[in-house]
């Protein structure tokens, strides 16, 4: 991977949507609701199904951390979360009711919040509620995002013993001063306690969380936490951008403006990142995510089996989603269905006995098409017009006359190549993919009012 010139970042830096999905989750309308939810369960069984994928989301947290932009409730009342433990397994049980075909799970993760603010017993307890209803594979993909200050070594071996195999630990920065300025002080030691730990009891992968771009941070503080974490030596590293939206997270109100990095400071620190990364041998995935040369996902970007979904790049097929909890997300077929977003809302909804689903969305002709032209963008940096043609029954130049007339600055600026074969984004237009993709969106296209997407860069 190449870095562009501060010019040609500056130049096509903007805000954008991140593509965990196309169309994005802001497109959801409400009419696709649990009625429509429950009738594409219920046809999953006709013809081919695709294997399943599982995500729960667990929003509780102890303290909250104020860059934080998730779906979170911040409690030290445990009891809500025993409680909503209930509220999974009905909302589980209304969705096995309707769902059709497969129900062998080939992936798992945990989301939230803090999936570790539950106990071990509680872990056990929730495992045994969805392994019940929807059985894990063999060799499935177990994953779960952690914080080490509530990640003892007894529950890793609980984890462990559970069948997790894959780990994401919560760091962002280990500098005190930034850790003060965003409330969330966790030692370099506590977190390779909780990554050797990891290690000790089996997990195949762990990955480190970074964010740059936060309050009091510099390009040299961030060059030691740096060094801490190639020391530590994960396997994957996703070194996401800093949003400073606090209009939209109340959080975030918490920061002072004034302690951000300025935006030159906050380029260099992101330029500099990558460098050291990439020096250090981590391939550049995309998206803000590194990983070994040797790491699953590393081979399956060289290979081609890269995919997309709501946790970001996954080495799997495109599964069937089926999402727990609130502001959880599922896809089915040709669907997404999202969840209401305040417990109370989803409580009311599980306990009456109707999916808790708030909005979706039904993908036409033209959304699938799409779709695979930016997930192949985002994933693989590249389109085959052939395959699009051969899978979809178009002429792409001509279908796609307007956006391809659209990509020629990007072209003009060495970030991507066109043939009449093939869309290939270049090795410095890597970095800035998704404005690449954002060509081939045509909600963006059409929608004349603001959206408060992050930006590229």
């Amino acid at each position: 991977m190449q870095v562009p010139e501060r010019a040609i970042l500056r130049r096509f830096d903007q805000s954008g949507p991140r593509y965990t999905s196309y169309p994005t989750a802001d497109r959801f309308i409400e009419a696709f609701d649990a009625a429509a939810y429950g009738r594409w369960l219920g046809s999953r069984g006709t013809g081919a199904s695709r294997a399943l994928s599982l995500y729960v989301h667990l929003p509780f947290c102890n303290t909250v951390c104020y860059y934080c932009a998730c779906n979170k409730i911040v409690t030290r009342d445990h009891s809500k979360a025993t409680d909503y433990l209930g509220l999974l397994e009905r909302e589980a049980d209304l969705v096995a009711a309707q769902l059709q075909g497969p129900r062998l799970a080939e992936q798992l993760h945990l989301g939230g919040g803090t999936p570790t603010y539950l106990t071990s017993e509680e872990l056990v307890r929730l495992m045994a509620m969805l392994t019940a209803r929807f059985p894990i594979a063999p060799r499935a993909e177990v994953s779960i995002e952690v914080d080490p200050r509530s990640t003892t070594e007894e529950k890793v071996r609980t984890l462990a013993t559970l069948g997790f195999n894959r780990m994401s630990i919560g760091v962002q920065d280990f500098d005190p001063d930034v850790q003060a300025a965003v409330n969330r002080e966790q030692s370099y030691e506590l977190t390779v306690e909780c990554a050797q730990a990891a290690r000790r009891h089996g997990f195949q992968s762990v990955n480190l969380d970074l964010i740059y771009g936060l309050p009091r941070q510099s390009t040299a503080s961030f060059r030691t936490t740096l060094d801490k974490v190639i020391d530590l030596g994960p396997d994957r590293i996703a070194l996401y951008h800093y949003a400073h939206l606090p209009e939209r997270f109340k959080p975030q109100r918490r920061i002072e403006a004034a302690m951000l990095p300025s935006p030159e400071e906050k380029l260099t620190i992101m330029i500099d990142a990558i460098e050291r990364l990439t020096e250090a041998g981590y391939q550049y995935i995309g998206m803000d995510h590194f990983a070994k040369a040797d790491d699953e996902l590393a081979r399956a970007q060289r290979q081609g089996r890269l995919h997309r979904n709501f946790q970001g790049y996954s080495t799997r097929p495109d599964f069937d989603l089926i999402a727990l909890g609130v502001s959880a997300i599922s896809k089915v077929g040709p669907t997404y269905a999202a969840n209401v977003r305040t417990l109370e809302e989803y409580a009311d909804r599980v306990n009456a006995g109707a999916l808790p689903t708030q909005r979706g969305i039904a993908l036409d002709a033209d959304d699938l098409l799409r779709r695979a032209v930016i997930m192949s963008i985002m994933c693989s940096f590249e389109v085959d017009k052939g395959a699009i043609e051969t899978a979809h029954l178009v002429r792409f130049d001509e279908y796609f006359a307007r956006e391809l007339a659209e990509l020629a600055p990007l072209e003009d600026a060495g970030l991507v190549e066109c043939t009449d074969e093939r869309i290939d984004v270049t090795p410095t237009g890597r970095l800035l993919v998704r404005a690449i993709a954002m060509v081939f969106d045509r909600y963006l296209r059409e929608d004349l009012r603001t959206r408060p997407y992050s930006r590229i860069v």
